[in-house]
Order: structure tokens, then C-alpha cells, then sequence
């Protein structure tokens, strides 16, 4: 019986919210997009697992080069030759491979139909686009081959991934080199388990946890759309006969229409949203809408999660509210909230992490469940804690002009609506901040420091395929956007033609070159020097470095089997003395420093190049120019970027995901704040017509509008700021971390916060100033 009559209520008011007239649609309009904004979110989330999952196992299927010191595999009809082809392009990545079957059988990469031959290359569709720009003209100097086919989707990570598969006729697979392999099928990846790390898995649990929290709350604002006119409905039914809990229940009814219509309109968004996702690069990371798949038990729990949530929200905001027969007692001045019980959310979060401090290290002892539970408590207390802040704080505010009092007495008279406006962006702030300061104090850790100095050079090649130095270092010089080259022949230096008891290193270079390796005395072209200790290697034999003394260079060029006749060179009188110092990789030689006058004839064939190139910062393409310059002197690979660090791979994806993440729900965001905005002028669409009747100045309302919206963030953002700074301290001690605060981004997140508000504001400045005309107070 009891089940019948919630059925029965529900349904009623489910239809009282399709009856209203005009006013009743605009009311269900707005609530459907309210609901059905963070609905798709909420689809789009629980089709990232699938997404992730479709990703790797795209990647999996795809592995070819696996750069294992194996013995390479023996040539057969189904064996398929494979090289190492990408670049970089700017920022962006590019992968590419060199294909040269070997026989009728040799296995097809994935999404590819047909090899293409020697000139040609497959290319990904968003190669192919980029290619054929403008803007790809840089990276068509270096991909000159004819394009005669698309890599498919089975055979891509993204809609928008770099990639090519080029015909080659020239590989040979060399053992420990790694750039060119056999294979007799895609997909033998070199599989190892790698042990779970605490603190990524924590990483991921808050980033989760903060980017769906605000979901969550703006769900629960947007299904309490218009209050004030939804009082009026209810006393009517009072006064026709519907008891209290007959009329609450009714009232829950027309909250579950708009959940259920939301989840309709949030169906839509998702699926628009899910194909716009082809199109789209958030931070490198790109899907085929065919990923976006939701799990079918998570779809499953939205739909039934949101429109019970809608019930139970509308129940529980009515639970202090008498519905009389003739109004509504919220119409009066409210009871003062008391803070006692709105404290005990954030006090039991902390109580729940405070027993997890240094646990974050040790998989056994770190409770995923318990951290949930603890965070969750501390981010929901700041929608517990800020009706209460606003409420006091407002209460105490009088003096000021007409604009700030209007708005600071609306404020007094439903402190709890302006709240709920503000309560998801304070929630998201606090999240972020917390966050930022757990990546900041881990960053350290997740990132492998290189001896690399940036300031000195930006790049660095190793001349393969016998390049000669001085052709190389003479084409660098003139490409565009190289400031400086320094070049550098090394090899080593024998005290005997054969069966040598000492060697040394040797490297030869011009004047310039040397100074960035050693501190010389002085120098000019045929000069020589020795560095006998204070590098790397060994120190060099006393005998090997005495004036008169003959030394032998290695007959060997790097090339395996490769031999040629040992030069001799004769110890000059006039031998100097260099300090080693750190090149721009930070390595320091030893042994023989030579210039090119002082280097013997013949010598030249034992030695291998290699080049630093110190680039134009004021140039963006200057790397990609130096690119195209390795490319037309046949090197098969591009010079290396030399940088001062780099992120671990897993770490770098969970901040790649926050980042994605952050910038959906900040769209979020901004979107329910202004249909909340738009919501509002709306119910007060009459009172504002009211007062331009009465004389009163189109710029005092818009202020008055403006003092309501920026009152409420910013006690919203301080409260934010310190829940935020309370969470990310207590994350920190239990990753073992020293406790720091980094305020650059504490202040981007707040600042972020108030611009989004800011911009949402401005957009609803064109309805205001619409609804603000005498004639809103006709009436049919």
C-alpha cells in the first residue's frame, strides 16, 4: 500500500512538472540541462576504463621493434623486415616504421592492407591532413615519400595520432643496435609485470575522486531548480487537501521528472560529445569514438543513481520546510544553521586519513577504502561549510550603496540558493589544490634528472653510416635556426700497432669545440693537448703522453668487421695540459684533445662524429629544421632533445589524465553555472521588472546581480583554499613527503575558479538586461 501511494505521488508530480504552462517547461528545460550536463560527464567517465583498455590493446597489437639483445631471428618466406622511421614534429610525436618484407608471407601491420613499396608510405588519416597544410610543410621535407594508402583504425591509439609505414629495400638488422628488427608477427611484445606503486595508485584514486565529486554536487543543485515557484505550487495543493508527506512526495515526483528527462538530454550530450571525441587532442591524447563505450553495470548504475539522488535531495531539502495552505514558511527569514554537525564531515575525513600517514609507501598497509572514504568526507564538508559561512558572513554585511545592499539582502533571505550556485566550483578548487600540491611535492620523485645542460645545447647526433664531420658540422652551420654547432671526432689512441698494453681516448676537434669539453691553456689549429686524469674513463699511462712517444690509432671505425691500417701519430714536444670540464651531456673526457692540423693522415678512418647544437630560443621550428638537416645527410634517426628532466612514464599519464580531466569538468563548470545563473533571473524575472517600474537604474541591478554572484565565490574560494590546503597536507604526509605549499598554484586554481565565474557572469549580463523591462510583469 505504502509503495502504491509513492508511485501514485511520484507519478503526480512527475506530471505537474510537464503542466505548467510556459513557465513549467522553461523550469523543466533548465533542469534537464542541468542533470544532463553532469549525466555526460558521468557516461564519459565510465567510458574512460574502456577507452584505456582499447588503447593498449591497440598499442599490444602494433609491437614490433622490441629492442631485446636477442639473436636477431633467421630470414624466412614469412619474415618481415622492420625499421626505426619516426620523428618529431614540433611537440608531437610521429611514429613511423620502415617495412621491407622478405617474403610472400611476411605479416601486415595492423590496419595496413597492402606494403607499400620503396618511395611510397600508409599514413595516418591526421598525417594525411597535416601533410597536406600548410603547416605540415616543415615535416614534408623529411616524409617526401608518396602516400598511397591510410593506416586504419585498427591499426591506430587515436583519431589524431601521428603515424607512417614506409617500403624500404636497404635494412639490415645489426645485433645491440635496436633500430632494425625481424619479425614473423605484430604483437610479440617483450611483456614484463611490473609491481604496483601505492602512491600512483593513490594519484589516481584522488584524481578520480575530485573530478567526479563536482559532478556529483552540481547534479543535486541543478535537479533543486526553481524553488521558490515550486513553494507556491505546493501550498496550492495544501490547500486543495494533499497532506505534508503527500505533498513532499509530490514534489519528489517533479525532481524525478527532471532527473529522468536529464538523463535522456545527458544520452544526447554523450553521444555528441562522444562523436565530437574524434576530433579532438587534449593534451596528446586522442580516441576513436568507438572507445567511448560505457561498461554496461556503471551505465546501468547512473541511470539509477540519478533519479534516486534527485528523490532523496528533494526530500531532504524539504525536511525543514512547512507547507502551509497558505505559503511556504521559507518565505520568512530562515533558523540559522547550526555548524556543529557540518563540521564532523571534514573532522571524520581527517580522522579516517590521519591513521594512514606513511602508509602511502607500502601496498600492504595502504586501504584504498579508507582513503575514499576520507577524502570524499573532507571535499563534501566544503558543501556542508560554506552555506553556514555564507549565511554568517552576510548576515553581518549592511552599509554600502543600493546595488550592494539589494544584493546583499537577497542574500540574507536565501543564502542556501547562492551556496548550491557556488558549491561545485568551491569543491572543484579544493580537489585541484590539493592535487597540485600532491604532484608538486611527488614530482621529484617521478622524475629522472639528466646531466643535460639546456643552456649550452639543445641537441646532440651521433654521425652514423660514415658520415664525414666536416660535411656534417658545414651543413648544420647554414640550416636555419642553428646558432652554433660544435663537432667533435672520437676514438682511441694505442701505445702498440698490435696487442696494445695501454689505450686512451682521443677527440678532435676546432678550437671552439674543445673549450666546451676542456679548459685550454691556449690554442689554435694544430695544437694538442692532453687531459692525463679527472674524466670518466681511467687515467691515462704516464709512458702514453711522454713527447717522442709513437701511439697507434685503433684500426676499427665502429663498423662491425670493418678494419683498416693503424695511423701512427707521433707524442709532439709541445704537448699541453687541459682540466677536463662537463660537455652539455655533463660527460668529461680524458686522454688526447686534438686539433684538426695536429691529426695524421689516415687517422680519420678510425674515428666516429658526433654534434651539439646550440639553437635560436627565439625560433619554434628551429628543432625542426636541425630535423631536416639530419634527414638529408642520411642519418636514420633524428638528433636527441636534450633536456634537464623527464617524468616517469606512468606518473606523466595520471597527470596527462588530471589535465584532461580538469578541463571537462571546468567546461562543466561553466555550463551549470550558467543555466544556475539563467535559473535564477528567472524566478526573479517579476521583482526585477518591479523595480525598473519604479525608477530604478538598469546599472544598480546589474550590480546588484553582479555583488550576488561574487559574494558567494569568493567565501566560496576561501573556504576551498582551506579544505584544499588541509587535504593536500594530509596526502602528503602519507606519501612520506615533506610538507610544502606551492602557492603559484594555489593561486592559478582559485584564479582559474574566479574566471570561470567571471565568464559565466558576463554571459548572463544579455538575459539580465532582457528580463529587465516593465513589461515582465504582465501576466496571462
Amino acid at each position: 500500500m505504502r509503495a502504491r501511494q509513492w508511485a501514485r505521488d511520484l507519478s503526480m508530480g512527475s506530471k505537474f512538472a510537464f503542466a505548467g504552462g510556459r513557465d513549467g517547461w522553461a523550469r523543466m528545460l533548465l533542469t534537464a540541462v542541468g542533470v544532463g550536463l553532469g549525466v555526460a560527464l558521468l557516461l564519459l567517465t565510465t567510458a574512460v576504463p574502456n577507452a584505456l583498455a582499447v588503447r593498449h590493446d591497440r598499442e599490444e597489437a602494433r609491437t614490433d621493434l622490441t629492442y631485446d639483445a636477442k639473436p636477431p631471428m633467421k630470414k624466412a618466406d614469412d619474415t618481415l623486415l622492420v625499421g626505426e622511421a619516426g620523428t618529431w614534429f614540433r611537440d608531437k610525436g610521429v611514429r613511423g616504421r620502415a617495412l621491407q618484407p622478405e617474403g610472400p608471407d611476411a605479416p601486415l601491420p595492423p590496419g595496413v592492407s597492402k606494403f607499400p613499396g620503396v618511395g611510397e608510405m600508409v599514413v595516418s588519416p591526421a598525417l594525411e591532413r597535416l601533410l597536406a597544410s600548410g603547416e605540415g610543410k616543415l615535416l614534408r621535407e623529411r616524409l617526401p615519400e608518396r602516400i598511397v594508402g591510410t593506416i586504419a583504425e585498427p591499426g591506430l591509439i587515436g583519431s589524431q595520432e601521428l603515424a607512417f609505414y614506409r617500403g624500404a629495400d636497404d635494412l639490415v638488422v645489426k645485433e645491440d643496435s635496436g633500430l632494425v628488427e625481424r619479425i614473423d608477427r605484430f604483437g610479440k611484445g617483450h611483456q614484463t609485470s611490473e609491481k604496483t606503486d601505492p602512491v600512483l595508485v593513490l594519484l589516481t584514486l584522488v584524481v578520480f575522486l575530485v573530478l567526479l565529486l563536482p559532478v556529483g554536487v552540481f547534479i543535486a543543485a541543478a535537479v533543486r531548480f526553481g524553488g521558490e515557484r515550486r513553494d507556491r505550487r505546493l501550498a496550492a495543493l495544501r490547500l486543495v487537501g494533499s497532506d505534508s508527506r503527500m505533498t513532499r512526495r509530490i514534489a519528489a515526483g517533479e525532481a524525478l521528472a527532471g532527473a529522468v528527462a536529464g538523463l535522456a538530454l545527458g544520452t544526447v550530450f554523450f553521444l555528441i560529445a562522444r562523436d565530437m571525441a574524434g576530433s579532438l587532442d587534449l593534451f596528446d591524447v586522442s580516441v576513436f569514438p568507438s572507445y567511448l563505450t560505457p561498461s554496461p553495470l556503471l551505465v546501468l548504475l547512473v541511470a539509477v543513481a540519478v533519479p534516486a539522488a534527485a528523490v532523496l535531495v528533494t526530500l531532504f531539502a524539504l525536511r525543514g520546510v512547512v507547507i502551509e495552505p497558505l505559503g511556504v514558511v521559507r518565505t520568512a527569514k530562515p533558523p540559522r544553521r547550526r555548524l556543529w554537525w557540518r563540521l564532523l564531515l571534514p573532522l571524520g575525513g581527517l580522522g579516517l586519513l590521519a591513521p594512514m600517514t606513511g602508509k602511502g609507501r607500502h601496498s600492504g598497509e595502504f586501504n584504498q577504502y579508507q582513503v575514499t572514504g576520507g577524502v570524499l568526507l573532507l571535499l563534501v564538508g566544503v558543501t556542508a561549510l560554506l552555506p553556514w559561512v555564507v549565511e554568517r558572513v552576510v548576515s553581518r554585511l549592511d552599509s554600502g550603496g543600493v546595488a550592494w545592499q539589494l544584493a546583499i539582502r537577497r542574500l540574507q533571505l536565501s543564502s542556501g540558493t547562492a551556496a548550491r550556485m557556488v558549491n561545485g566550483i568551491a569543491v572543484a578548487v579544493a580537489g585541484a589544490i590539493a592535487l597540485q600540491m600532491l604532484f608538486s611535492g611527488l614530482a621529484g620523485q617521478y622524475t629522472k634528472h639528466t646531466a643535460n645542460d639546456p643552456t649550452r645545447a639543445q641537441m646532440h647526433l651521433y654521425l652514423q653510416n660514415h658520415l664525414p664531420l666536416t660535411r656534417a658540422a658545414a651543413d648544420f652551420r647554414a640550416t636555419k635556426g642553428v646558432a652554433k654547432v660544435y663537432a667533435f671526432d672520437e676514438g682511441f689512441i694505442a701505445d702498440r700497432r698490435k696487442f696494445a698494453e695501454n689505450i686512451a681516448p682521443v677527440t678532435i676537434a676546432d678550437c671552439a669545440s674543445l673549450r666546451e669539453v676542456a679548459s685550454l691553456p691556449s690554442c689554435e689549429d694544430g695544437d694538442s693537448f692532453i687531459v692525463p686524469a679527472g674524466g670518466n674513463d681511467e687515467e691515462v699511462a704516464p709512458g702514453m703522453f711522454k713527447p717522442g712517444s709513437t701511439l697507434w690509432f685503433d684500426s676499427f671505425d665502429g663498423t662491425e668487421g670493418v678494419a683498416h691500417r693503424p695511423a701512427p701519430w707521433t707524442v709532439p714536444a709541445d704537448l699541453k695540459r687541459a682540466r677536463t670540464i662537463k660537455d652539455p651531456t655533463g660527460y668529461k673526457r680524458n686522454g688526447f684533445l686534438l686539433t684538426p692540423g695536429a691529426l695524421p693522415s689516415g687517422a680519420a678512418r678510425g674515428v666516429t662524429g658526433q654534434i651539439y647544437l646550440a639553437l635560436d630560443q627565439g625560433m619554434a621550428d628551429a628543432p625542426d629544421y636541425a630535423r631536416n638537416t639530419a634527414r638529408r645527410l642520411g642519418q636514420p634517426t633524428d638528433p636527441e632533445t636534450l633536456v634537464a628532466g623527464k617524468h616517469a612514464d606512468a606518473y606523466a599519464a595520471i597527470r596527462t589524465g588530471l589535465f584532461v580531466g580538469a578541463a571537462c569538468v571546468l567546461a562543466l563548470i561553466g555550463a551549470s553555472l550558467l543555466v544556475s545563473q539563467l535559473e535564477q533571473l528567472r524566478e526573479r524575472r517579476r521583482l526585477l521588472s518591479s523595480l525598473i517600474a519604479f525608477g530604478t537604474r538598469r546599472r544598480t541591478l546589474t550590480l546588484s546581480v553582479l555583488w550576488q554572484t561574487a559574494i558567494p565565490i569568493g567565501l566560496g574560494l576561501v573556504v576551498a583554499t582551506a579544505v584544499g590546503l588541509t587535504l593536500g597536507a594530509v596526502l602528503l604526509k602519507m606519501t612520506d613527503q615533506p610538507l610544502g605549499v606551492d602557492w603559484a598554484s594555489v593561486l592559478s586554481m582559485t584564479g582559474i575558479g574566479a574566471g570561470v565565474v567571471l565568464v559565466v557572469t558576463l554571459l548572463s549580463l544579455p538575459p539580465l538586461l532582457k528580463l529587465m523591462r516593465p513589461d515582465g510583469l504582465r501576466t496571462e
